[in-house]
C-alpha cells in the first residue's frame, strides 16, 4: 500500500544519501530496500480522503494527449500504429502499437538510472535487461493508482499576465521563485502528497506546428523544451515538501537542456518520484481560471504491465 512506514525520521534533502555507499541525493531504504513506490508512499489513505474534498463541481478533465498526436519523433522512437481488422461477420478488433514515451506518460522507476548502472533502491541495469524480475515495474503503481490532490502551476497564464515572452517549443526554465509567486497569486499552498501539474504550453504549440517545424524541433541537438529549472534548489524543495509526483505538458518535467543539473536521475532513481510528461492541461487550466481555484482531485491508473518502464497515465482531474 502507499502508506509504507519509514525506517527513520523523514530526512531533509541536505541529509541525503542515507547511506554513503548510495548515489548522491538518493533516499534508498527510507521505506525499506524492497520498496517500489518511492514518493507515492506520501499518498496515504488519509491524504486521499482529504484530496477527495477538492471535488466541488464534479467537472472532469482528461489529462491524456492523443496517443497519435506525437506524429513525428526522434528516430529511435516509433510513432503510434493503429490497425482495425475484421474477425468475423460485422465483428472488428484493433491493434495499437506504441512507444510509451511518445505521448502522455508516467516515467516509471526503470526508466532512467544513475550513471553507475543503479536504479531506485539499488536495482541494476543488468537486472532490468535480463527481465527475470518485475521489481520496480510500472505494475507496482497500477495496483492502487496515483490518486491525490493535483496542483496546477499555470505558467502560461502567468507569463501572459506578466508580459513574459518565451518559445513554448524552445528552452525556458521556470524558476522556483516564479512557482512560489504563482502559488501566492493563486492563493494556494503546497502540501505533502501533492501531485504537481506544470503548464508550459508545449503540447498545444506542438499540435499547431507544421511537419517541417516539428522536424526542425526534433533535429536540434540537444532537443529543447520548457519546464522547471533543474537545480538543487528545486530538488530540495520537491523532496522537503514531500511532493508525491511531478508532471507537466512538456517532454520532461525539467526544462531541457538542464539549467544546472539534470533532475531525471535524482527524481526517478534517487527519490523514486514519478515524472509525468506531455499531460494535456489547457481545459483544466481554463476551468481553474473560471473557478479561481488551482487545486483538484487527480486519479491515474498506469497500465498493469509486469516490469513496465513507463505507461500512459489514464489520468483524470476532477474539480
Amino acid at each position: 500500500m502507499a502508506s509504507g512506514k519509514m525506517t527513520r525520521t523523514y530526512p531533509k534533502f541536505s541529509e541525503l544519501p542515507l547511506d554513503p555507499s548510495h548515489p548522491p541525493h538518493s533516499a534508498w531504504g527510507l521505506f525499506g530496500m524492497d520498496d517500489e513506490l518511492g514518493t507515492l508512499n506520501h499518498l496515504t489513505p488519509e491524504r486521499t480522503v482529504e484530496a477527495a474534498k477538492e471535488v466541488k463541481t464534479g467537472l472532469r478533465f482528461g489529462l491524456n494527449w492523443k496517443l497519435e498526436q506525437m506524429d513525428y519523433t526522434a528516430g529511435f522512437r516509433d510513432i503510434m500504429k493503429h490497425e482495425i481488422f475484421e474477425i468475423g461477420l460485422m465483428m472488428n478488433d484493433d491493434r495499437v502499437t506504441f512507444n510509451t514515451q511518445t505521448s502522455t506518460q508516467w516515467d516509471g522507476l526503470r526508466h532512467w538510472g544513475f550513471d553507475d548502472g543503479r536504479f531506485y533502491n539499488g536495482m541494476t541495469q543488468k537486472e532490468i535487461l535480463e527481465n527475470k524480475t518485475s521489481r520496480l515495474g510500472i505494475q507496482a503503481w497500477a495496483r492502487e493508482g496515483i490518486v491525490g490532490r493535483g496542483v496546477l502551476i499555470d505558467f502560461v497564464s502567468y507569463a501572459q499576465r506578466k508580459g513574459i515572452k518565451y518559445d513554448a517549443l524552445g528552452h525556458h526554465a521556470v524558476s522556483l521563485k516564479t512557482v512560489h509567486e504563482i502559488a501566492s497569486e493563486c492563493n494556494f499552498a503546497f502540501q505533502a502528497g501533492d501531485i504537481i501539474l506544470l503548464r508550459t504550453g508545449f503540447t498545444t504549440a506542438f499540435e499547431q506546428a507544421t511537419l517541417d517545424q516539428k522536424k526542425a524541433i526534433m533535429a536540434k541537438s540537444p532537443f529543447e523544451y520548457p519546464g522547471m529549472a533543474s537545480n538543487f534548489e528545486v530538488l530540495a524543495w520537491l523532496w522537503d515538501t514531500q511532493i508525491a509526483a511531478v508532471a507537466g505538458d512538456c517532454p520532461g518535467f525539467e526544462a531541457w537542456p538542464p539549467t544546472e543539473h539534470g533532475m531525471h536521475q535524482i527524481l526517478l532513481a534517487g527519490f523514486g518520484m514519478p515524472i509525468g510528461e506531455m499531460f494535456t492541461l489547457d481545459e483544466l487550466a481554463r476551468e481553474c481560471e473560471r473557478q479561481k481555484r488551482w487545486t483538484c482531485f487527480v486519479a491515474s491508473e498506469p497500465l498493469n504491465v509486469q516490469g513496465g518502464v513507463a505507461s500512459p497515465p489514464n489520468a483524470l482531474a476532477i474539480m
